[in-house]
């Protein structure tokens, strides 16, 4: 006796699923007296972003609640673990270890073990680089470093360094650092580090700060305070500043040649005339006759976002 089967019925194909989004990258900037985290996509957009602020003269602890509280504020819930974070670090930094081993304006920094903390906040792998050489990866993926294979990336304003891609590589000597504690002036101040006559200590905000009482200037906090002012003291300083910037870029220049110097922070709010001011130096002091000539930029990416993108893009190296 035949058995009597139902119908066949034909069944459309599912619709094909969207691929899984991607978890982003994780990035966090370790400056003195702050510390932002960044929740990254691989096109390098900004999906989230912290700040938190702490004691830079304060114990250990001041960092570590910084630390929990930024990372816990920007990586914490449903879709927001990274793949892992990309830490920029103030100071000199050992890379294999991901440890602070020194920054000169943050005590408690030293011998920090930056990278352990946050596999313990958040469990993923953490990678750890200066924070100038995060910045040139930032403006090589993102920035106006695009397409180049060499150029430098020069952070300005209360902290200050240069990061170099030479020949599509960072340069990141053991020991290395960022060019703050360079020597321009073998009788100048004392600098935080011990040190005579150090960049830092005549090409960052402080300086500026100063250099304004002294010249009776009221009300100076950056350079942002002095932009659009028309009387001769504040032109004198602001070309002053820009010399002083211009100082240790020349010495970048005469040993590295990387032509492009791509300014963020304190720089690229002074504008297109303290932008030519540093040209014009980089142009006078450097011999370029059988190199590029030297240009400076004003950063496309935002001053407080560059480093965290190349805390980003740190991530995509390791893996």
């Amino acid at each position: 006796m035949a058995v009597e089967r139902p119908p066949l019925r034909l069944v459309p194909d599912p619709a094909p699923r969207p691929p899984a989004p991607r978890p982003a990258l994780g990035a966090v900037e370790v400056l003195p007296g702050v510390v932002r985290a960044a929740l990254v996509s691989r096109a390098g957009k900004l999906l989230h972003r912290t700040e938190t602020a702490f004691d830079a003269s304060g114990p250990r602890s001041c960092v570590d609640g910084a630390l929990r509280e930024a990372a816990g504020a920007c990586f914490a819930g449903p879709g927001r673990t990274p793949d892992g974070i990309g830490v920029a670090a103030a100071g000199l930094v050992d890379p294999e270890t991901g440890t602070v081993l020194e920054a000169n304006d943050v005590p408690a920094l030293h011998g920090y073990p930056v990278a352990a903390v946050l596999r313990d906040l958040v469990g993923v792998p953490v990678h750890v680089e200066h924070r100038a050489r995060l910045q040139v990866l930032g403006d090589r993926w993102f920035g106006a470093g695009r397409g180049r294979r060499t150029f430098a990336s020069v952070s300005t304003g209360e902290v200050l360094g240069v990061g170099i891609l030479y020949e599509g590589a960072v340069l990141a000597p053991h020991g290395g650092r960022s060019g703050a504690h360079m020597t321009v002036a073998a009788s100048g101040e004392t600098c935080t580090c011990g040190a005579r006559g150090c960049w830092k200590t005549m090409a960052t905000t402080r300086w500026l700060r100063q250099r304004a009482r002294s010249a009776g200037l009221a009300g100076v906090e950056s350079l942002a305070d002095l932009a659009g002012r028309a009387d001769t003291a504040a032109r004198a300083l602001v070309e002053e500043y820009a010399d002083n910037l211009a100082l240790g870029l020349v010495n970048v220049q005469q040993l590295f040649a990387p032509g492009l110097f791509v300014l963020h922070g304190e720089a690229r709010e002074g504008g297109e005339p303290f932008r030519a001011r540093i040209e014009e130096r980089l142009r006078r002091d450097t011999a370029w006759s059988t190199a590029e000539p030297p240009r400076a930029l004003l950063g496309e990416v935002g001053p407080d976002d560059v480093a965290l993108l190349g805390g980003a893009g740190l991530v995509l190296t390791h893996a």
